[in-house]
């Protein structure tokens, strides 16, 4: 493989990174002062407005380490191809994928959407496939694997394939009208998915195969995120439990690849993977089709024997090295400050926002922990708007499907911070974790479960109150 240094002086003269101009003040964030928190990522968050907000590097990450953040923005947005080929530092793709660059699903480092009419491919969307466990010994291997994949088709459909080969299948999304009235006569009409796959290519699924469409999240902040203390997280759900307010997260057990051993679940819509490493790694891996030491298997049935006669790109494809800077990249992408945090609308939705039960789950004024190797994400305050536990959500968002102690209702609370950024930085505002609602009201109006009375609350609210809460989620 070739050093994969080779050019990354070049690679900062392409990158623009404004040190003092994206610096944020956060004298006055404190949690004594809940209308002052602009800097959202503590002394990490950035003053970026447009399509490029959420790729910069975190603001008080010294110059000395922002070459290690080129590094890993170079393997992370530029695609890779199929081998043998004369970029061996990027090639092994496939033969089975869902894309050929992290960037093509996490655009601009934000969130992904929907397949348009018309798209042959997903591109940001996956479909995940398992089957229930049933028997003893297949209960025993969710505990460590965290479901039983499909038998043919494995734990995700891959629509891609390199040129010659057959793409696993082809995923198919209809909507069915799904009807609100609200308390001041306005209507709203959310979307309903409909999931099927067609043009199986590798015989049919089985019958009791459990789906569930993912669309790619925003990358900001995940280094502050994997920050936080457990205890911290384990924390909110002792407190939401003695609250007794009808909302009863719990945190997921997953487990660790590095550690070999169940951890606190932490990234993925259901809490499913326990570090950045061990989700990247998996995305190498499961979306792109290529091996690392932590995944060292093409992730290929026995049904697909096409994975092993061609040719792969080393052993492994992912170096170390590589995971590493793709790592110290996700680590300290860095997010943009709230905006109009003063506008007199602003501050009345932040209110109801509280008032409503929101908070509950969608905790601010988070402290993350002191690490040696990473002082830029330690000892911030910060306020991503997340407990990051699992709660049931209700029926309405089901998909049915388990993932390790996650049920088939059950959600790990999002990240709220960048929200108002969709829109400039994606070109779209679909939210939840299969792109369905197309707005952030619809997002609210899809809650169900623990947070059925919130939305219930959301619902009765008047023009104004409800204009105001939508203002404040925009300021995020």
């Amino acid at each position: 493989m070739k050093p994969v240094m080779l050019g990354a002086i070049a690679l900062l003269s392409t990158l623009s990174f404004s040190v003092s101009a994206d610096k944020v003040s956060t004298k006055s964030d404190s949690e004594d002062s809940p209308f002052t928190n602009v800097a959202s990522g503590g002394k990490t968050s950035v003053k970026k407005n447009g399509q490029n907000a959420f790729s910069l590097p975190a603001a008080n990450l010294p110059m000395s380490k922002r070459l290690d953040f080129s590094v890993g923005n170079s393997f992370f947005r530029n695609p890779w191809v199929q081998a043998p080929a004369s970029t061996d530092a990027r090639d092994g793709l496939g033969p089975l994928f869902n894309t050929n660059g992290c960037q093509s699903c996490h655009i601009k480092d934000g969130r992904g959407h929907t397949p348009k009419e018309g798209d042959t491919n997903a591109v940001s969307m996956l479909v995940r496939l398992s089957i229930p466990a049933l028997t003893p010994e297949e209960k025993k291997r969710v505990i460590l694997e965290g479901v039983i994949p499909e038998p043919t088709y494995g734990g995700q459909l891959q629509d891609f394939a390199l040129p010659g080969i057959e793409p696993e299948g082809q995923i198919k999304i209809t909507y069915t009208a799904h009807p609100i009235t609200l308390a001041d006569g306005d209507g709203v009409t959310l979307r309903k998915p409909n999931l099927s796959i067609t043009e199986l290519a590798y015989g049919e699924m089985a019958d009791n195969v459990l789906m569930s469409a993912r669309i790619a999240p925003p990358m900001i902040g995940l280094g502050l995120l994997e920050s936080i203390p457990e205890s911290t997280i384990l924390g909110f759900a002792e407190q939401q439990k003695k609250e007794a307010q009808g909302v009863s997260g719990k945190a997921n057990r997953v487990w660790s690849v590095e550690t070999n051993q169940l951890e606190l679940g932490r990234f993925g819509w259901k809490a499913g993977q326990p570090t950045l490493m061990q989700q990247n790694a998996a995305a190498f891996n499961g979306d792109l089709g290529l091996t690392s030491n932590m995944f060292p298997k093409d992730d290929c049935t026995q049904a697909q024997e096409i994975c092993e006669r061609l040719p792969h790109g080393g052993t492994p494809e992912v170096s170390d090295k590589i995971l590493n800077f793709v790592e110290f990249y996700s680590q300290h992408l860095a997010v943009p400050i709230r905006r109009n945090v003063n506008d007199p609308q602003v501050i009345k939705g932040q209110e109801l926002f509280k008032n409503i039960g929101c908070e509950s789950c969608h905790k601010t004024n988070i402290k993350t922990a002191k690490f040696e190797d990473r002082p830029a994400l330690s000892n911030q305050l910060i306020h991503p708007y997340t407990d990051m536990l699992l709660h049931d959500m209700g029926e309405g968002l089901a998909d049915n499907r388990p993932e390790f102690l996650a049920n088939g209702q059950e959600w790990r609370t999002p990240p709220l911070w960048g929200l108002g950024y969709t829109k400039e930085v994606n070109g779209h505002t679909e939210f939840l974790h299969d792109g369905r609602a197309r707005n952030v009201l619809e997002a609210i109006l899809w809650h169900g479960g623990e947070a059925q009375q919130s939305k219930d609350k959301v619902i009765q609210l008047s023009t104004q109150d409800r204009n105001a809460l939508l203002a404040f989620l925009d300021s995020l």
